[in-house]
C-alpha cells in the first residue's frame, strides 16, 4: 500500500490521483478500520491530508484500497498466505497417504494407483510434461532422457 503512494506524484496532489482512483475503495476501508469518520471529513477541512495519508498507508493488505491499488481479481485475494501453506499442507499428506497405501498395500490392487493431484491455485498451472525417467521396456533404456537431464550425450547415439 505505502508503494502506491509513492509511485508518481507524491502529496496532496497524489493523495488526490489515489482518491480519483480508487475513491470508493477507501471509502469502504475508513468505514471499517476508522469507524465514525468519512472521507467527507477531508473535503469539510475537517481531516487533513496528512491524517489520511497515515492512514491509507498502514491499511493492511487485506483491504478493499490495497485489492484496488494491486488489480488482484477475487480468485486472487481468496488465496491468501496462509490459505496457499494449508493448500500445501494438504497436498503433502495426501501424497503421503497415496505413498504409504502405494507401498504397504496389495501389489494387485494398487498396481493402477495414480498420485492424487495438487489442489488447484490461481496463477499455478498443472504440470504438462512428467519428470520421470524410465528404464527399460517401451520407453527405452533412459540413457537418451538422462543425457538431456544432465547435458550430456547418450551413450548409445
Amino acid at each position: 500500500m505505502a508503494e502506491a503512494l509513492w509511485r508518481g506524484a507524491g502529496g496532496i496532489p497524489g493523495l488526490a490521483r489515489l482518491l480519483r482512483e480508487h475513491g470508493e475503495a477507501v471509502e469502504w476501508d475508513m468505514a471499517r478500520y476508522w469507524p465514525g469518520r468519512s472521507l467527507l471529513e477531508l473535503y469539510r477541512g475537517e481531516m487533513s491530508w496528512r491524517e489520511l495519508r497515515v492512514f491509507l498507508r498502514y491499511l493492511p493488505p487485506e483491504s478493499a484500497t490495497a485489492r484496488s491499488v494491486r488489480g488482484s481479481t477475487p480468485d486472487e485475494d481468496q488465496w491468501t498466505l496462509d490459505r496457499q501453506l494449508l493448500a500445501t499442507v494438504a497436498d503433502s499428506v495426501r501424497e503421503n497417504t497415496f505413498a504409504m497405501v502405494k507401498l504397504h498395500g496389495d501389489p494387485k490392487k494398487t498396481k493402477r494407483m495414480k498420485p492424487p493431484p495438487p489442489i488447484e491455485r490461481p496463477g499455478v498451472e498443472a504440470p504438462k510434461k512428467s519428470n520421470v525417467i524410465r528404464f527399460g521396456g517401451r520407453h527405452g533404456s533412459g540413457a537418451a532422457q538422462l543425457a538431456q537431464v544432465f547435458g550430456g550425450r547418450a551413450a548409445t547415439q
